[in-house]
């Protein structure tokens, strides 16, 4: 869950030396909760690399409870762990509380570096920021790891006060420099598994067929229709494909997606792995996919001119954009062209005149995407759906695997109208099978909690804006409004990032909740069953449903196993986005070790009472430490988001564009290191 302050306690003020003073306050308000009644809880313990930590509950509406750095009493990052709450929550403060004992521990192996001690025992230095000590390796338990090498290690031992946790090198991955090992040392740090063992590929190999006469029986044949694949340049797995053309009623619009279900069969070894992965993760150098290559870049994947087995999604939509009627088929199709963003967009926004030659035959049908796109994104943005268009990170790598170029991979008109055909489909499947009263799973994001919307009123009212909300909900309309009005403003990241961290995190459930950002009743994910389980289980059950199939006893079945699909699936897709997220961080220290000592220009991103973020035009994000800022104490201002010095008053805030210098890099911990300059 997002915090806007990591401290719950109020303003620190931070002298030069970087001890932190409770303010009077503070001692105030503890005093006032010290004889209120405790209550316990159990929870999964999340470490902060400054000490402290968080314990998230169970229940996903639940806020998280800081944990103190002197209350933590041992408990490791992910471990399973009592709580007793010293202060309830209070006035948009988290609850507090202090670790009372250790259930299970959340971590066994880590990622690090083996430091060579003397000729009988050394120690690791581990990657995970969140866990706090080396790791103390006795003779014989090295594996004879050389100094320098990057290693896995079995944990022994927790250690306790005085003791370092104890542990066996159970793999070498290599020397710390050698190309490709700093991505590796990641894929293990987040137990990603890469390999398929044999039996799964010889699965996927006798899957791996043309489609035949019998494959096509019963199926509405689609192949003459002219369906295109709009992906990136270098996509491999091209799990869906489009086709448009108008009629009486309006335009009909085709979304057909790959039938991944027709090769993986529930409970067979290739569904067991699927599920086990939960979605293809996808890192700077390497693809970890879902199914393996044979079905992913091979059957199921829709490519130009063969013939391929897909469930397709038919709709008629209206002038006005109206969807007003459809059908979900089993098919058969065969794409006529691969498209990718670029020629489309090329196509489509500048009417490039050799690609309008090049792709005469498709460029008429593009056209009237983009309209119909258009027409969409309007009635969607009528009911409020919001749209945050944070530019994403493309990172370019040599031959070594080293990262040469970063900058922002921004959306175009082709990106944005597949998106929209997407949406579509995927919100058609979902009220369909809603109403049907047949289980199932959806994408949910819940309506934000009322204090981080109230924190939010708070924190934009300072730059002018105000958000108008009911007594216990606010509408997504008031979201998208804001955003609307802060386009193109100075202020418009800043604004889009606080507003993003008051929204809860979209997940998988049995219920339709509906989806909060989209401003959807119902929504489902239908259309990447390539890389996505959820979607090859929601495949299942429509194919089930419109061949007759759905009896009691299927219903109980899918019954009894969704909930636990849609919390794994939740869960995988976590690993997923962090293993992600530690590779871009990387890559991006390993970037700026070069820059270091050069000057730029940033925008502060980010304001903690140890410091303040500032983001690069690159999208890169370093921390300026509190205790490099020169010429005064600083206070951090939680209500305004701003630093301010405690006697010449000059302030720092959220927005404010200003200079840096790159002073450290650190691609072990992921940190980049700026601080601010003088002129």
């Amino acid at each position: 869950m997002f915090s806007f302050s990591l401290f719950p306690e109020g303003a620190f003020i931070i002298p030069k030396n970087n001890k932190i003073k409770r303010n009077k306050k503070v001692n105030k308000e503890r005093k006032e909760h010290e004889h209120t009644e405790q209550r316990k809880v159990t929870g999964k313990f999340l470490a902060h690399p400054k000490g402290f930590g968080f314990v998230e509950l169970e229940d996903p509406d639940a806020d998280d409870i800081f944990i103190p750095e002197k209350e933590t009493n041992g408990a490791f990052h992910l471990d399973v762990v009592d709580v007793t709450i010293r202060r309830e929550a209070r006035g948009g403060q988290r609850c507090e509380g202090s670790v009372t004992k250790i259930l299970e521990h959340g971590i066994t192996k880590v990622v690090g570096l083996y430091r060579q001690s003397s000729e009988h025992f050394g120690f690791v230095e581990v990657d995970d920021n969140h866990f706090a000590s080396d790791v103390f390796i006795g003779e014989g338990k090295s594996l004879e790891a050389m100094d320098g090498d990057k290693v896995v290690v079995e944990l022994l031992s927790y250690g306790g006060k005085d003791d370092k946790p104890e542990g066996q090198v159970i793999e070498i991955l290599g020397q710390a420099d050698a190309p490709g090992v700093d991505i590796l040392s990641v894929v293990r740090e987040f137990d990603l598994p890469e390999e398929f063992n044999n039996k799964i590929i010889r699965q996927a190999k006798r899957a791996d067929k043309p489609v035949a006469d019998a494959d096509i029986e019963g199926r509405l044949d689609l192949r003459e229709l002219p369906i295109v694949t709009i992906d990136g340049e270098d996509a491999l797995d091209l799990d869906d494909g489009v086709s448009l053309y108008e009629s009486e009623k309006g335009y009909e619009l085709g979304v057909h997606i790959a039938d991944v279900s027709n090769y993986v069969k529930e409970g067979s070894l290739l569904d067991k792995e699927a599920l086990k992965r939960g979605t293809s993760v996808y890192l700077a150098d390497r693809v970890i996919p879902m199914l393996p290559r044979e079905l992913s870049n091979g059957i199921c994947s829709l490519n130009q001119g063969e013939d391929r087995l897909a469930l397709s999604c038919l709709m008629t939509i209206n002038k006005e954009g109206e969807l007003i009627d459809h059908q979900i088929r089993e098919t058969v199709i065969r794409v006529a062209r691969r498209m990718n963003y670029n020629q489309v967009s090329r196509i489509i926004e500048n009417n490039d005149s050799e690609y309008c030659r090049e792709f005469a035959d498709f460029a008429p049908m593009f056209h009237k995407m983009k309209e119909l796109s258009e027409l969409l994104r309007k009635r969607r943005g009528a009911r409020g759906s919001i749209d945050f268009d944070f530019p994403e990170t493309k990172i370019t790598l040599d031959e070594n695997g080293e990262a040469v170029d970063i900058r922002p991979y921004e959306r175009n008109a082709a990106t944005k109208l597949i998106e929209d055909f997407m949406l579509l489909a995927n919100e058609t499947v979902a009220e369909d099978f809603f109403w049907q009263s047949i289980p199932f799973l959806y994408r949910s994001h819940e309506v934000p909690d009322m204090e981080k919307i109230k924190e939010l009123n708070l924190s934009i009212q300072y730059y002018g804006y105000s958000l108008k909300t009911g007594q216990d909900k606010i509408h997504p309309k008031e979201i998208q409004k804001l955003l609307s009005e802060i386009e193109g403003k100075p202020e418009e990241a800043v604004i889009s990032r606080l507003t993003l961290r008051s929204m809860k995190r979209a997940r998988y459930t049995t219920d339709c909740i509906g989806h909060f950002g989209l401003a959807a009743k119902y929504y489902c994910h239908f259309t990447s069953p390539i890389r996505r389980y959820p979607d090859l289980q929601i495949h299942r059950i429509i194919k089930e449903t419109i061949n007759g199939q759905m009896n009691e006893e299927r219903r109980s079945h899918y019954e009894k196993i969704l909930g636990q699909v849609a919390e794994n699936t939740s869960s995988l897709e976590r690993r997923s986005d962090d293993a992600e997220r530690a590779v871009d961080k990387l890559k991006e220290a390993e970037y700026m070790k070069r820059g270091i000592g050069k000057r730029f220009t940033g925008v502060i991103s980010g304001i903690t009472d140890w410091g303040i973020y500032v983001e690069l035009p690159n999208t890169i994000e370093g921390m300026v430490h509190v205790s490099t800022i020169k010429g005064d104490y600083y206070e951090y201002h939680e209500e305004t988001h701003e630093m301010v010095g405690e006697h010449t008053g000059r302030k720092y805030r959220l927005g404010q564009q200003v200079k840096i210098r790159v002073t450290g890099a650190d691609k072990i911990l992921r940190t980049i290191d700026f601080e601010l300059c003088e002129d």
